[in-house]
């Protein structure tokens, strides 16, 4: 036989483990047996003379043991027949019986339609984020997504991990083309890959650059050593978040209320205003025009803290007046979620909410 096909692996991996397609295809297998015992009583019976109704109401009588009398009084030949019946009948239900009881008692069938349920949800994901690795940097990840609206996918493969999750996952080895496939990779808008080691990772953030030359990837870094690999490797940014917590200590020893400032914009879900990203593409009004025609500050409210290059470029704080816009740059701003939603709605049109008809107001 030859080797399963990418779509029924990726098929596999969401439908859960052996035991619950095990189920089904024993469930499968007792109704076929019943029918099977049904069609050929209903025949023999046709072929001692039964009309055909009354053939089929003998035979279920007869395999369901109910004890009605016979439909027709029965020569030796019927005699014989119904004996052969009976013991296949009664066997067959028996089966059945006992196939959906423990079906249903073990909890196979109803973990397999869940993870049906699960493949569907993830098939009609688009924009969403997939965590690889689900320890504490993954839960951690996720939990934030979460929090602000965003949808995510978290691959493992850890079970025992995987049934903490907070929505759809794929139980499988992350750096494996066909797991990603199933996670949703081709739809997704970015992936965070924060595995048990750094060759992991590795070859987790190779197989997703080689499936989306264009994925945000952001991969975790277990040792200083293995960022500039990461990179290589085809993360689009590699984080040690030893690094990170050691210097956020440092910036609460020196500079206390800057730290606190920025962790309240960036974490804290009561506060109303936050530092967003706007970024420009070719079919922006705003691109060609400079800083001081825009006005953000003045048209939508939002401060303009600093502008990225495009392809990454490096960033101007305070950028002047008289700085233009370019296709692929970025806007550094910080406002409310309302000040923000105009400054995309004015990079798109090139004109103010206000006249271009839109709802937003303040």
């Amino acid at each position: 036989m030859g080797r399963p096909s990418g779509s029924s692996r990726r098929r596999a991996l969401l439908l859960g483990s052996d035991s619950g397609r095990d189920a089904l295809r024993r469930i499968a297998v007792a109704l076929s047996a019943l029918a099977a015992v049904t069609v050929v009583g209903t025949l023999g019976y046709v072929v001692l003379g039964f009309p055909f109704l009354d053939a089929l109401y003998q035979t279920v009588t007869t395999v369901a043991t109910v004890g009605f009398r016979e439909v027709r009084p029965l020569g030796p030949g019927g005699q014989a027949f119904t004996i052969v019946l009976i013991l296949l009948g009664v066997g067959t239900v028996l089966y059945n019986l006992g196939v959906l009881v423990e079906a249903v008692t073990e909890g196979h069938l109803r973990e397999h339609l869940r993870r049906r349920r699960m493949e569907h949800d993830i098939a009609r994901l688009r924009d969403h984020v997939i965590v690889c690795g689900y320890g504490r940097v993954g839960r951690s990840a996720s939990r934030y997504l979460l929090d602000r609206g965003h949808r995510v996918v978290v691959v493992d493969t850890d079970e025992v991990r995987l049934a903490g999750a907070d929505g759809p996952c794929v139980h499988g080895d992350a750096a494996d083309d066909d797991v990603l496939r199933a996670a949703g990779i081709e739809r997704a808008r970015a992936l965070v890959c924060a595995l048990d080691s750094d060759a992991d990772t590795t070859y987790a953030t190779l197989s997703a650059r080689a499936l989306r030359p264009d994925l945000v990837i952001i991969s975790r870094a277990r040792t200083l050593a293995s960022k500039d690999k990461l990179v290589l490797a085809g993360a689009t940014r590699a984080v040690n978040p030893q690094l990170i917590g050691g210097r956020r200590m440092a910036s609460f020893a020196l500079h206390a209320d800057v730290a606190e400032f920025l962790d309240e914009v960036m974490h804290d879900d009561d506060l109303d205003v936050r530092i967003e990203q706007v970024r420009l593409t070719d079919a922006d009004g705003v691109v060609g025009r400079t800083l001081g025609e825009v006005d953000v500050l003045g048209t939508c409210g939002c401060q303009l803290l600093a502008v990225r290059a495009p392809r990454k470029g490096p960033f101007t704080p305070s950028p002047p007046a008289d700085r233009v816009l370019e296709a692929g740059a970025t806007l550094i701003v910080f406002g409310t979620p309302e000040q923000v939603g105009r400054l995309r709605a004015l990079a798109v049109t090139g004109q103010p909410v206000s006249a271009v008809g839109g709802t937003l107001g303040g």
